[in-house]
């Protein structure tokens, strides 16, 4: 047998585990990695060092030190051997990690591929500072090792001349776990990793979770990215975390959102838990989304955002773009900007392009569009469509019967209906 440079912990697990004399002292059960190793270079990521083995003696199971093994391997078996035997206590290690026990057949995050996956092995490489986990395996090839049937599906490649088991490995570097069963630690490394995503990446990561562990993971994030998180999530999995989060988070989190998005996901909720977040919720927040709340499925008030932002007629373009930059809203709701009055009658609108263009020196009033395209919010949502495509436009204003204004129907929410898309229905 020659000593080894690589190996798969399936190649190692439940086997002999050897003695300096060749005299078999236990079987393999798992190995301990140090999650956080200091660098040789700055410039050289860090790979998690194997630092203990697990062995079953007998009965019991006995942890050894590594640094005194050596993995030895012919073509047909794969071995340890010890050539200094000395046994440890892991109660008082600290930032360290089962490879069994915690990550194979665990949940992780390929960081790369921003999507859940299965580990179904651990690649190890063997060099004269130590062993290293260096990547994971999340294809079908690992499985097949662990069940000892990749001999097999070699052969058929070798004899029909076909690729049957195309590598599936991810750097260490490159995931992040996120099973809620192992290392308290370990979750919240990765919690931090997850926060760097997209929302809608993480939204559909959190989405594969168990209903535990996406509950446990969406907790951890902060109200502002929680909210944005769950606004991209589907209806059910966005009705799960609700129900689950303690009640206070789960109020500062729906705050966050836009009114029509939390009136949506309220709407779905027994009457009960919808008045207990509504009364949670600040005073504000909570009465725009009841008067959404009282719009029928069908109208289109039920649809329309109420996050918009007027100007007075009466002020220059530069007082208005202060204005702007003060408020700081989402770029979203500020493509069209509606001008009222003093009573909150709609004037006009006008686009953010137009707006940014004319002269810093000129009155609203001057470069306003009066009798802008409007619908009202009781009007059926059937009449969008032909509206927005009549007059090609990118947002419609809501106004009510008495021509005030309530809020905006954004193309994207009525081509959302068009499709049954909506979270109401």
């Amino acid at each position: 047998m020659t000593a080894r440079t690589t190996f798969y912990l399936s190649q190692i697990l439940g086997k002999k585990f050897f003695s300096h004399d060749r005299r078999v002292s236990g079987k393999v059960i798992d190995f301990l990695i140090e999650l956080t190793p200091v660098s040789s270079s700055p410039n050289k990521p860090s790979r998690p060092k194997v630092i203990a083995v697990k062995v079953k003696v007998g009965m019991y199971e006995r942890v050894f030190d590594f640094s005194s093994l050596e993995v030895l391997a012919d073509k047909r078996s794969t071995q340890i051997i010890c050539h200094e035997i000395e046994e440890i206590s892991t109660a008082y290690l600290s930032n360290v990690l089962w490879l069994r026990e915690s990550i194979l057949r665990k949940q992780i995050v390929d960081m790369t591929g921003k999507k859940l996956e299965k580990v179904t092995d651990v690649r190890l490489v063997v060099i004269p500072s130590g062993t290293y986990a260096i990547a994971v395996d999340v294809g079908i090839e690992g499985a097949l090792r662990n069940l000892g049937l990749v001999q097999v599906v070699e052969w058929l490649e070798r004899l029909f001349h076909i690729s049957m088991l195309p590598t599936r490995l991810i750097l260490w570097d490159d995931i992040e776990t996120i099973d809620v069963a192992t290392s308290q630690l370990w979750l919240s490394k990765a919690t931090t990793k997850l926060t760097t995503l997209h929302p809608s990446d993480l939204a559909d990561i959190i989405e594969e979770l168990d209903k535990h562990t996406r509950t446990y993971v969406f907790a951890a994030l902060d109200e502002e990215q929680a909210a944005d998180v769950l606004e991209e999530m589907e209806p059910d999995a966005q009705l799960q975390i609700i129900r689950s989060l303690p009640l206070e988070k789960a109020a500062d989190v729906l705050e966050k959102m836009p009114a029509d998005e939390a009136a949506d996901i309220l709407d779905e909720l027994a009457e009960q838990k919808k008045e207990e977040l509504l009364k949670e919720m600040e005073k504000e927040s909570s009465e725009e989304v009841r008067e959404l709340l009282e719009y029928e499925d069908e109208e289109v008030g039920s649809i329309m955002s109420t996050d918009i932002f007027t100007l007075p007629p009466d002020i220059t373009v530069a007082a208005a773009m202060e204005e702007l930059r003060k408020a700081k809203p989402e770029p979203i709701h500020i493509n069209t900007l509606f001008i009222t009055d003093k009573s909150e009658r709609l004037l006009a609108a006008i686009s953010l392009a137009e707006l940014v263009l004319a002269d810093p020196s000129a009155l609203i009033s001057q470069i306003m569009k009066k009798n802008p395209v409007t619908v009202k919010d009781t009007d059926r949502l059937d009449t969008l469509a032909e509206l927005i495509s009549r007059y090609n436009l990118m947002s419609l204003p809501v106004i009510n019967n008495d021509e005030k204004l309530e809020g905006m129907v954004m193309v994207e929410d009525i081509v959302d209906d068009l499709l049954g898309l909506r979270k109401t229905k």
